[in-house]
């Protein structure tokens, strides 16, 4: 485990590579305005769970609409904002996942008359793929790990098999991804509401980023400095971290991690552009915390995957006091 205290807190990163790239949205209006007319929308618990921390509140996503995590909320709501502007019956949404992701292309392209053709790299679980399957979308078997993937990906939608539809961004690729953080909004909006008071640390797992740059501007518009934000990751993916301890977006190095969700080695420009402002620290986990806390979930009733258990793992690296107030999120069922 390391942490980095980030020193651009309060000021973010200055440099040309993010002088074209929007902050994340703080709008959570329009998603939950859309929810609300969703049939299989109900808000997701959270629970105090005293026996893995006494002043944890973990906010549970592994109901999200069925889909068995926040990612429900992401690519799904990208497809229901082009249905509502006529844009999506018949259009086929090209993407690369490694799991979640992936899921909610395919569900939304379902539900609103459209195609999903999603690439998946090599070491994939042929179950996932048949998940993906059943619900409609067209599996493509790319690379070796997600990287080489996306790029296969990118390279079939600009070849013209559809629209790229990825949870990442870079100069030029913004806007769709922007949106898809977007809808992540939702489920801080309802754990703002069901919180008793405001926390004192938020921890937030990362993969690109997308996830965590939507949560911690939301807890940043909401209670201000106050909470410290932990942003987590895996020790053989730290591409948020490298990239703040650089000050530059960089490429990190690594073997694949059990954290698959997690295990991506490009950030997101726009999760890195909002957590170089908002976030406090960056914390990364070896394979054996990550498990460590997986096993400790599941024994405490919350049964998830490494990549679920991260924030929780963040937690537990971090050796906090008993009285502190912490929020993480269960991102995920188990597999």
């Amino acid at each position: 485990m390391t942490i980095l205290v980030n020193p651009w807190r309060g000021i973010g990163l200055d440099i040309p590579e993010l002088e074209d790239i929007p902050a994340p949205s703080t709008d959570a209006t329009r998603v939950r305005a859309l929810l609300t007319r969703c049939p299989v929308h109900e808000r997701t618990p959270l629970t105090h769970a005293p026996a893995l921390h006494p002043g944890l509140w973990l906010k549970d996503e592994r109901n999200r609409m069925g889909l068995g995590s926040f990612k429900a909320l992401g690519a799904a709501y990208v497809i229901a904002c082009d249905a509502e502007e006529g844009q999506a019956e018949g259009r086929t949404y090209v993407t690369a996942s490694a799991g979640n992701h992936g899921l909610s292309v395919a569900a939304g392209a379902a539900a609103f008359g459209a195609k999903a053709q999603v690439y998946i790299a090599r070491n994939v679980p042929e179950a996932f793929a048949e998940r993906l399957r059943e619900i409609g979308a067209e599996v493509i078997r790319a690379g070796n790990d997600y990287e080489q993937s996306m790029q296969a990906a990118g390279s079939a939608a600009a070849a013209g098999a559809g629209l790229l539809l990825s949870d990442s961004s870079w100069p030029g690729y913004t806007a769709r991804p922007h949106r898809l953080m977007e809808g992540y909004l939702a489920l801080m909006a309802e754990a703002i509401e069901q919180l008793p008071e405001a926390p004192d640390g938020v921890f937030l797992q990362a993969g690109v980023g997308g996830f965590a740059g939507a949560m911690a501007a939301l807890v940043r518009q909401t209670w201000g400095d106050a909470p410290k934000i932990a942003v987590v990751e895996p020790a053989f993916a730290p591409a948020l971290q490298s990239s703040i301890a650089e000050g530059k977006p960089v490429m990190a190095r690594g073997p694949a991690s059990s954290m698959g969700r997690l295990d991506c080695k490009e950030p997101s420009l726009i999760a890195l552009k909002g957590l170089a402002r908002d976030a406090d620290y960056f914390i990364t986990l070896t394979e054996d915390e990550a498990a460590a806390a997986t096993r400790a979930m599941t024994d405490a009733g919350f049964a998830t995957t490494p990549s679920g258990a991260a924030g929780y793992a963040g937690i537990v690296a971090s050796r906090l006091p008993p009285e502190a107030k912490l929020l993480a999120f269960l991102t995920e069922g188990p597999e």
